[in-house]
């Protein structure tokens, strides 16, 4: 396999042929364990900016976030670019898709145009696996824990870092980053999780929002009366972080219905909880230095209040 230039957020990408990528991949249809979705199939040929290299990565799903890094620091990012759960029976998690940088090809001069797909993706397509069991998926999160080992504490340390100079961010960044994850962790020890409720089965409730439909944001206090112990709602969990948008109107991006859990493949069921535009995991709150995931925030609708009717179909 030939050498690949190593990228950085900004550099402008292409993604590589479906032969060259099928040149890269085992049996299993992964380079290093992390598999190449039938959902990246699409974006062969085309060309994306590089929006983080991936130092480290949490995953979640069991009760808390777990730091994890590619022990060959060769993943990226890229602006945009989600998958859309369409080979994976519709998962809505739409994760931040992993890139390889050897199934990628850094553009010096913008101004050439894509290189020609010599040969259809169905060959590739061939070598993809969407399940590894019968109630199981396979895809990157599923595969996470195998591609991206646990990182030790020193190394979460030094991987802070590594994200200066990869460029994900900048030393004063990743200083507030550390503060931030330090307040938290020494106020849980001290006061508990933030927010905590005091029911032992939490309530439920369903707005029937859609898409596009404008909501209030409880305020703690209300939503704090949701929550168990843990503060979790039926298992999930609500961040410190998204306290920031208590009292404030949003609007719904989708509603989130099934999703498949890092590390495990299985396919979970949830009601009554979607995204709101543009909240995303606050990260640094719970993982020393943060990550480049990008993932979402989930939101119960209990949390929620109708600001508006659901937009026309």
């Amino acid at each position: 396999m030939t050498a690949t230039a190593r990228l950085y957020p900004g550099d402008i990408v292409e993604v590589k042929a479906p032969e060259e990528i099928l040149d890269t991949l085992d049996a299993e249809g992964t380079l290093a364990k992390l598999p190449f979705m039938a959902e990246m199939l699409e974006l062969c040929g085309k060309r994306f900016r590089v929006f983080r290299r991936v130092v480290k990565t949490c995953t979640s799903g069991s009760g808390s976030s777990t730091i994890r890094a590619f022990p060959d620091d060769d993943v990226v990012v890229l602006e945009g670019i989600r998958c859309t759960g369409a080979d994976h029976d519709g998962c809505q998690k739409a994760c931040m898709i992993f890139w390889r940088e050897a199934w990628l090809r850094k553009v010096t001069d913008v101004s050439t145009p894509p290189s020609p797909l010599v040969l259809s993706v169905e060959s590739l397509r061939a070598r993809l696996k969407t399940k590894s069991g019968p109630n199981t998926y396979f895809c990157q999160a599923s595969e996470l824990s195998r591609a991206a080992p646990q990182l030790s504490r020193p190394q979460r340390f030094t991987k802070c870092f590594s994200e200066i100079a990869a460029k994900n961010c900048t030393p004063l960044q990743m200083l507030q980053r550390i503060s931030i994850w330090t307040f938290w962790r020494v106020r849980r020890a001290f006061l508990g999780p933030f927010g905590r409720g005091t029911n032992k089965t939490t309530p439920a409730k369903s707005l029937n929002l859609e898409p596009g439909q404008l909501v209030k944001v409880k305020s703690m206090e209300e939503i704090s009366q949701t929550l168990d112990e843990k503060s979790s709602n039926r298992g999930l969990w609500f961040s410190p972080d998204m306290r920031l948008i208590c009292g404030t109107e949003q609007r719904v991006q989708r509603k989130v219905n099934k999703l498949i859990v890092d590390c495990t493949g299985e396919m979970r069921q949830l009601r009554n909880t979607v995204y709101l535009e543009g909240s995303m995991c606050g990260c640094a709150h719970v993982a020393f230095g943060g990550c480049s995931r990008g993932e979402f925030a989930y939101w119960r609708e209990i949390w929620l209040k109708s600001n508006s009717t659901p937009p026309p179909a």
